[in-house]
């Protein structure tokens, strides 16, 4: 008999383990399942919590719809009734201390046509000027390997890209757009440059795609995102799922693998899946040779602030859905969201939920890492009141801290991954690395790619 050990109880782990499970039958495999979480609860980032009739998600708070990774996952799990869509409505840009709502047909802040570019006011009339090069310029030395901000400026210029784009793009990839690259952003941006000759043009041409995709574009569960970690762990129930002890070390022996766990027991696997942040990984691998590449890999951090009131949220600006701040702002957030209001399901008595995020990316963040809940809650308070007008005491506060857990995919990343892949199956084979450390950090890349490594490791078991 054949087993797989997967190390991490996250989205990726669970969804590499479910895959596993649904081949070995279809198959008739004789094959021995483990996965092995540290933490008492599975879920990794995604983790819902309930409060006075409030729902909170201290990580992720929902899934892109239109993929078919995720709409065939819910559909094996039988929770197309338990599924809630987003309500629609006007996101703002927070800039010299006023709310701009982001003009209508826009791509993450890229205008789809001439006409959404001249209806913006965060962006001056020679800034939208300076942006009418993109349909002129043509594209004669960025590839998908070019860093994404010094793409759209080039083309679209300095000020549209400044005022417009980037507190977008930067609300939903961390770190600096000039160190991210086009292929781990938004990689068909330069196929629209390259094929239409514009970006602006190229967006337009493909708008109905993304006019399709803006309406109900995110899914949650009626009872918060947990609902999936748990029918997971429930249809989980015929392989062995370990939870709160830590995996200290993989080494190999006698082509075979001795999986080391910190209550002093081993386990001995025929292939191991490292679904668990990068500097986990290195530690459990403890290989020099591959301490380099790992050392390639970059974290951000993020703190997570809800606060729920006892006000209507009727308060606030009719059919907003939350704002992103730039960077001539007095406010200390980078963004917040109307968790109420964009998700009904959150807040039954249609009462006041709010979610602040501030990132490692703001000037404020430093002087806020290491303060105390009390403080956090009193900056964000601050912040609610001189960006909505709004005063009062939280019945419900919800305060996390990602510190160092947020993968960010900088120029060198992809380079780091194939180094690191590559020795890995020379000294390592049948250990793979699995998860947002490392290929895509939304919840879909985390199933997509949980599903495509139960694959690879069900062919390499069949050869």
């Amino acid at each position: 008999m054949k087993k797989v050990v997967v190390i991490g109880g996250g989205i990726t782990g669970l969804s590499t383990m479910h895959y596993l499970q649904k081949l070995k039958k279809e198959k008739s495999l004789d094959l021995e399942l483990v996965l092995v979480e540290a933490n008492e609860f599975l879920g990794g980032k995604i983790h819902t919590k309930h409060q006075d009739n409030f729902i909170m998600e201290v990580g992720a708070d929902s899934i892109v719809a239109r993929n078919e990774a995720i709409t065939q996952l819910i559909e094996e799990l039988q929770l197309e009734d338990e599924k809630v869509y987003n309500s629609t409505g006007i996101s703002y840009i927070y800039t010299n201390n006023e709310l701009h709502a982001i003009p209508a047909d826009t791509v993450f802040g890229i205008p789809t046509s001439i006409e959404s570019l001249n209806s913006s006011t965060l962006v001056s009339d020679a800034g939208k000027k300076e942006a009418l090069k993109d349909l002129e310029l043509p594209n004669e030395t960025f590839t998908k390997e070019s860093s994404v901000g010094s793409f759209l400026e080039y083309f679209l210029g300095k000020e549209l890209v400044e005022k417009q784009i980037v507190p977008v793009l930067s609300g939903v990839y961390s770190g600096d757009l000039n160190k991210l690259t086009i292929a781990t952003t938004l990689p068909y941006l330069i196929d629209y440059k390259n094929k239409y000759g514009s970006i602006i043009k190229g967006l337009e041409e493909n708008k109905a795609k993304f006019q399709a995709a803006a309406n109900k574009k995110f899914i949650s569960f009626e009872n918060g995102l947990s609902t999936l970690i748990d029918r997971l762990e429930e249809v989980l129930s015929e392989s062995t799922i370990i939870k709160g002890v830590a995996t200290k070390k993989v080494e190999k022996k006698d082509g075979r693998y001795i999986v080391l766990l910190a209550n002093g027991e081993t386990i001995e696997a025929d292939s191991v899946v490292l679904a668990a942040p990068h500097h986990v990984a290195q530690e459990i691998l403890q290989d020099e040779q591959l301490d380099t590449d790992f050392d390639r890999l970059k974290n951000s951090s993020l703190i997570s602030i809800y606060l729920g009131f006892d006000i209507a949220d009727t308060q606030l600006p009719a059919e907003g859905t939350g704002f992103i701040v730039s960077e001539n702002s007095d406010v200390k957030c980078n963004a917040c969201t109307w968790t109420s209001r964009k998700w009904t399901h959150t807040s039954k008595g249609n009462q006041l939920l709010v979610r602040m995020f501030y990132k490692t990316a703001s000037p404020a963040f430093e002087s806020m890492k290491d303060m105390t809940e009390d403080e956090l809650v009193e900056v964000a308070l601050q912040d609610i009141e001189m960006s909505l007008n709004l005063t009062g005491k939280p019945k419900v506060i919800e305060v996390t801290k990602w510190n160092d857990q947020m993968p960010n995919y900088h120029l060198a990343h992809g380079d780091a991954i194939q180094s690191l892949t590559a020795k890995m199956a020379n000294s390592m084979p049948n250990v793979v690395l699995a998860g947002c450390s490392y290929y895509g950090v939304g919840i879909v890349a985390c199933i997509q790619n949980g599903k495509e490594t139960a694959e690879n490791i069900i062919n390499s078991i069949i050869e």
